[in-house]
């Protein structure tokens, strides 16, 4: 099975070569990523706790995670060979219950304290809040916590947290009409009254998509459109489709996005543009024209369609698909300071 995974490695490195050589990859490292990716697969090993309770999470990204990890080679019953320790408790399970659950791990195994819980990660879709609570604390302030994108604002540790990529609304299409009509199609469930999609909904260049009637109609929109606009604060969960069907994403932000899926790997400003909202609407469509002007923008969405691929999540999981990179993402937080253990006296 390594064999296998190592030749398909090869392969998706051979197909990106050229990307290296001009400078122009998707990845932050590719040079790196994928030597180092195959060293995951060879070694990587997660212990995980043994749950005080039958529990279940709250969205089916998390689910289909934790259920990706334990079926996983990844997995280890000697946690003296792990690199990470994963605490799993109920989306639903109060901050007291889950503080006395870390003070149990504490109690009943060596692993926490040699690091304060920094070689430990949780899964909490919202992510969690700062308590008083030493135990508490220390999971928040040490342990990696992987949430559903995008994050509540306080809630994400930037460098140190990791968010799911989100679930395709999309199952079936592999492809979408290349004859991009649609400059602008502006993706805003959740923000239509917000003042910047009313201003949008008002200009026939954009056109505003919340509900799709079908999945046909959403792969039509998306293959047909330049752009693809997603207002922060809104639902911007449906960027990894923009990918896909090469519609390339815009993220109009007025703060530094630091939740934004596969961070650690992955190249943002190649393939989504970022503009602020202060400006209005001439102002984004200003940027923008100077952004692709001449076609430049098709480097951009031929590599955001490369990128989509580590977006799909499968029942099975498949190589450089989204749980094989948030693991990857995992393995990299994997050197962690490892505290004297203290003698009783």
């Amino acid at each position: 099975m390594s064999t296998i995974i190592y030749f398909l490695c090869l392969s998706l490195l051979t197909s990106v070569s050229k990307s290296i050589n001009d400078s122009t990859s998707l990845y932050l490292s590719p040079t790196i990523f994928f030597p180092n990716y195959q060293n995951m697969l060879n070694s990587f090993k997660i212990y995980i706790y043994t749950p005080s309770k039958p529990f279940s999470f709250s969205s089916p990204t998390e689910s289909l995670f934790f259920t990706s990890l334990q079926a996983s080679p990844f997995v280890t019953q000697n946690p003296e060979e792990a690199h990470l320790f994963f605490v799993p408790f109920a989306a639903n399970l109060s901050t007291r219950s889950i503080a006395r659950f870390i003070r149990d791990l504490k109690m009943e195994f060596p692993y926490w304290n040699r690091t304060l819980g920094a070689d430990h990660f949780y899964v909490s879709c919202a992510g969690l809040g700062y308590e008083s609570d030493r135990n508490l604390v220390e999971l928040k302030k040490n342990s990696v916590q992987i949430s559903c994108f995008p994050v509540p604002e306080g809630k994400f540790v930037p460098h140190k947290d990791i968010t799911l990529p989100p679930l395709a609304r999309i199952t079936h299409a592999s492809h979408a009409p290349g004859n991009r009509t649609v400059r602008y199609l502006v993706r805003h469930n959740g923000a239509k009254d917000s003042k910047l999609a009313k201003e949008l909904g008002n200009d026939s260049d954009f056109l505003m998509e919340s509900e799709p009637s079908n999945e046909m109609t959403l792969v039509e929109r998306l293959g047909s459109s330049m752009f693809c606009l997603f207002e922060d604060g809104a639902d911007i969960s449906g960027i990894g489709e923009a990918l896909r069907f090469g519609c390339v994403p815009v993220m109009v932000t007025d703060r530094p996005m630091q939740d934004l899926p596969l961070m650690d790997v992955l190249s943002w400003q190649k393939i989504a543009v970022f503009v602020g909202s202060g400006g209005g609407i001439k102002e984004m469509k200003r940027v923008l024209d100077r952004t692709c002007k001449d076609d430049e923008c098709e480097g951009t969405r031929r590599l955001g369609v490369a990128a989509s691929q580590h977006f799909g999540w499968n029942e099975i999981p498949q190589p450089y698909d989204s749980f094989y990179m948030v693991v990857y993402q995992l393995w990299l937080r994997r050197h962690t300071i490892r505290y004297p253990r203290r003698e009783l006296v």
